[in-house]
């Protein structure tokens, strides 16, 4: 009967105590509420307005998670303090300072590709939409996380890279400066005009719209091999990056198919590779076979 009387008094504090709580509760519970929103609408309008003075998407967008996180944080603290669990408040403060050191061990990954997110969002090497190759990755830029960067590869591949990569891998940037040259080898006859040959390619260099020449980038051929039947010759030419996809390939295509017929059509001979046969005397039998033709019926 005793105990009984015991479990009845204990509910009935609990009760009143959970009653008396109730407005803090639900005052937290409202300050949550309101945190998440006003977190989230300063997080957008910081990004919009970083974006609108840097011009740097990747650096506004990541900017502005990083600020409505932190809002977020700071409005659960105020309520629990403001519900009458400030101890619990405390409690986590105070865990998560003992426990740093055990998950800075535990999550050293983690804090390593946090900390190079924050120096990638302010310098890095690349923007968004930039062509870029991270180690062994090639593709597009689409986005800076907090533990990742995220890749878009031309054959349709999402790659996600870890931020602590992409600050100690080299990074390559195809597009940077918005300029890419290409090169080619192409062989003509030994009997050939070399440095006729040479202004015929320029010509057909100049008379392509998407190749690219001013005084910072100059196109030219120069002699790059004696091969076994060819002197070769090798073109480098200018093209626009900015879009580093199908243009840029087909560019390339117009511009060794525009050579290859100027060449041939200003009389330039264009050999295939000679393979000579020496026949030093002591042979019995002539290893080649010559097929006659089938009569027609």
């Amino acid at each position: 009967m005793q105990d009984t009387t015991s479990i009845s008094d204990a509910l009935i504090s609990f009760y009143d105590q959970l009653i008396a709580q109730l407005p803090g509760i639900i005052l937290g519970l409202l300050i949550v509420i309101l945190g998440v929103l006003i977190a989230s609408w300063i997080g957008q309008f910081a990004r919009k307005r970083i974006s609108h003075k840097t011009r740097d998407p990747l650096m506004s967008r990541f900017l502005g998670q990083a600020i409505k996180y932190i809002l977020i944080i700071i409005a659960i603290m105020l309520a629990l303090r403001s519900s009458g669990l400030g101890g619990i408040a405390a409690g986590i403060l105070t865990a998560a300072g003992a426990s740093a050191v055990v998950l800075g061990f535990a999550f050293k990954d983690i804090g390593e590709n946090f900390i190079a997110g924050i120096i990638l969002a302010f310098s890095r090497p690349f923007d968004v939409n930039d062509t870029v190759e991270i180690g062994e990755n090639f593709g597009k830029v689409k986005s800076l996380e907090f533990r990742y960067t995220k890749l878009k590869t031309f054959n349709g591949k999402d790659v996600y890279i870890p931020n602590s990569d992409v600050l100690t891998k080299p990074v390559t940037n195809f597009t940077e400066d918005g300029f890419f040259r290409w090169d080619f080898v192409i062989g003509i006859a030994y009997e050939d005009n070399i440095e006729g040959a040479k202004k015929t390619v320029l010509e057909a260099l100049r008379k392509e719209l998407n190749v690219i020449e001013d005084p910072e980038h100059e196109n030219f051929v120069i002699e790059d091999q004696l091969a076994t039947s060819t002197v070769n010759l090798k073109i480098f030419f200018w093209v626009d990056t900015k879009d580093f996809r199908k243009m840029a390939l087909i560019t390339k295509g117009l511009v060794i198919k525009n050579v290859k017929e100027a060449l041939e059509d200003a009389g330039y001979y264009m050999p295939a590779d000679i393979h000579e046969i020496k026949l030093y005397g002591a042979e019995t039998e002539f290893p080649v076979r010559l097929q006659p033709e089938e009569k027609q019926q």
